[in-house]
């Protein structure tokens, strides 16, 4: 059956598209400043990554507070929710807000899912810039809640920064990050592809799932690493607060995988035909 072929045809017939290819976005729209519906989607991306940051690195540091020899002693290493709990907490979050973000902004939360978007003209020049300075103060809103909460225990415990592990090369981490910000791109192109869409209309939650189960693998393999960095909000956030310079010495090196894990996804017809992200998509 061809790729443009209806459902339930015969073999080697075609019939109508069961689905719709959304136009490209225009490079700069500037109508869409005069809607509202421009600025509520703002909004939801600032609100979404808030929320996101706060719950997650709330839960980093106190993974860090609970596993520390000095103050559980023995008990310290089964303390704590392991980086399986931390894991959970970053792809968990991210299921849940695109979920409730998705219907007015598309639930990117990730600066690294907006620019990648944009460039495959899912979204206009306008909408990408906006989202990603709302996605950038309200991650430095959401860990500044954290450590306005919880001070003494930020500070101490290195205020969820991401920074190289020590032992791995910045060449390492900079590899690792590229993959898994990769693994999140692709599966946020496949998961909102208008043919999927057509067939998976009746379950809703499918585009969130595997979304959120896409964050929460990379955090499985790259926490050990760099504290996986694949949300370039979430470093910059907890860099801006935190305020450490090694903290800020590796945002270089981790920034460079927004460029270069974005170069495969940007084909359309490469990886998947027909991807679809009306207007917006998610973190």
């Amino acid at each position: 059956m061809g790729k443009d072929s209806e459902i339930g045809v015969e073999p080697g017939s075609y019939g109508t598209k069961d689905y719709t290819d959304p136009p490209p976005a225009p490079l700069i729209d500037i109508e869409e400043l005069g809607k509202w519906s421009l600025y509520r989607a703002v909004i939801a991306e600032f609100i979404a990554t808030l929320l996101f940051l706060y719950v997650t690195v709330a839960t980093v540091i106190g993974y860090k507070h609970q596993s520390d020899a000095s103050v559980n002693g023995t008990d310290a290493a089964c303390s704590g929710v392991g980086i399986l709990g931390i894991a959970w907490a970053f792809g968990g979050m991210i299921f849940i807000l695109v979920y409730c973000t998705a219907g007015i902004s598309g639930g990117h939360i990730n600066p690294a899912v907006t620019f990648g978007l944009f460039l495959a003209r899912k979204v206009s020049l306008v909408r990408a810039v906006l989202y990603i300075i709302a996605q950038c103060l309200g991650a430095i809103c959401g860990v500044g809640l954290v450590k306005s909460f919880q001070k003494s225990y930020f500070n101490h415990y290195g205020g969820g920064a991401n920074t190289l592990s020590s032992g791995y090369s910045k060449g390492t981490g900079l590899g690792a990050e590229i993959i898994g910000t990769f693994v999140l791109v692709y599966t946020v192109f496949s998961a909102t592809d208008p043919k999927r869409s057509a067939r998976d209309s009746h379950v809703p939650v499918l585009a969130p799932l595997p979304i959120g189960f896409a964050v929460f693998m990379v955090h499985l393999a790259t926490i050990p690493i760099t504290g996986t960095g694949i949300n370039p909000a979430r470093s910059f956030g907890a860099a801006v607060i935190f305020g450490s310079d090694k903290a800020w010495d590796d945002q270089i090196a981790r920034g460079s995988n927004v460029l270069l894990a974005r170069c495969v996804p940007l084909k359309p017809n490469l990886l998947r035909p027909n991807k679809k992200m009306a207007r917006s998509g998610p973190s």
